[in-house]
């Protein structure tokens, strides 16, 4: 970091020297008009782009260079989560259907990417979502709503034994992991165009904790379909209702820390997020008590439960982080 000192010059504008090697790199010219924001925090944002548009980023994948074809989706999403606004895949023969397939994959999974150009060896890929239109928050909300509803889905089919509701849960998987990548991927513009936050009305501590959140939030909708998978494999077994009952209640315990959590994040509760972290404890002592009784199980029974009751706990503890980084992020904000 460079230190300018402020200078007053004709006695009532206030100056300061800009540095050469910036000026040289973004060839700025004498009379240049430079664009100024006031950021919320109190520094200031000059940029020789008056108007600012989205970066535009391009990233092209050569299938012959990739050992696995499988490989191809790992790197799209990688390339899309990095703020590439178009991605090109080329291929020096003519493109295998396997390649094309995981092509129309990946546009199904993200959120914006289309594709804008078909050949026999080239295809082509473009951002088509404009991150002003979806703010963080509101994806926040939105993954939050359907990671409640899987859980009491969840319940739902462990108290009925219903399989095939069961099944349903992982089928909404898909829709939690496409917004956390739609998340990260917008965190990481603003990180790269810090003027878009001004224009988004968010700060980059803000979004760098809806990001952190929004990881938490998926790693809960994994734990929830693992519960799912584990009660499919419980529904052909007659599992003892007292079982069940403790089951939801340790469930019904995790997930109001996790609703209570994102409400302290949104209602800016500091409070709040620091009683819920004591209420943890709460639910880890049930969840032992539980897995007591599943020891008193056998075979399959015994670990499904183990696993489930296992990923409640975890669900918990996942809402307890969340509430920690509202701590931090307000804290911070206080600053």
């Amino acid at each position: 970091m460079e230190i300018r000192r402020v200078q007053i010059t004709g006695g009532s504008s206030y100056i300061i020297t800009l540095p050469k090697e910036w000026i040289k790199s973004l060839k700025i010219k004498k009379n240049d008009p430079l664009g100024i924001y006031i950021r919320s925090d109190g520094t200031l944002l000059l940029t020789p782009k008056m108007i600012q548009e989205q970066l535009q980023k391009i990233k092209e994948f050569d299938v012959s260079h990739i050992p696995k074809t499988t490989y191809l989706l790992q790197l799209l999403i990688g390339a899309y989560i990095s703020g590439y606004t178009s991605i090109k895949i080329t291929s020096p023969s003519r493109m295998s259907t396997a390649v094309r397939n995981i092509i129309r994959s990946f546009t199904q999974l993200a959120i914006g990417p289309e594709v804008i150009e078909e050949t026999d060896t080239t295809v082509i890929l473009k951002d088509l979502h404009n991150p002003i239109e979806m703010p963080l928050d509101r994806t926040i909300k939105r993954m939050h709503i359907i990671v409640k509803g899987m859980n009491e889905d969840a319940m739902r089919a462990l108290q009925t034994n219903d399989n095939a509701l069961a099944e349903d849960v992982f089928s909404r998987d898909n829709d939690i992991d496409r917004l956390h990548w739609l998340v990260a991927r917008q965190y990481n513009i603003l990180l790269q165009n810090v003027s878009l936050a001004e224009k988004m009305n968010i700060t980059i501590g803000m979004a760098s904790t809806c990001f952190l959140i929004s990881k938490i939030i998926e790693r809960i909708g994994d734990h929830v379909v693992r519960i799912a998978q584990n009660i499919s494999n419980l529904s052909e077994s007659n599992i003892e209702r007292k079982i069940i009952s403790r089951i939801v209640e340790a469930d019904t315990i995790a997930i109001d820390i996790f609703n209570k959590s994102i409400s302290s994040f949104f209602q800016k509760d500091l409070n709040a997020s620091n009683e819920i972290i004591e209420s943890v404890t709460k639910l880890e002592t049930l969840c032992e008590e539980i897995s007591t009784l599943a020891l008193q199980q056998r075979g399959i029974v015994a670990v499904s439960i183990g696993y489930i009751i296992e990923s409640i706990r975890r669900i918990g503890e996942y809402a307890e982080d969340i509430s920690e980084n509202v701590i931090n992020y307000l804290v911070g904000e206080e600053q």
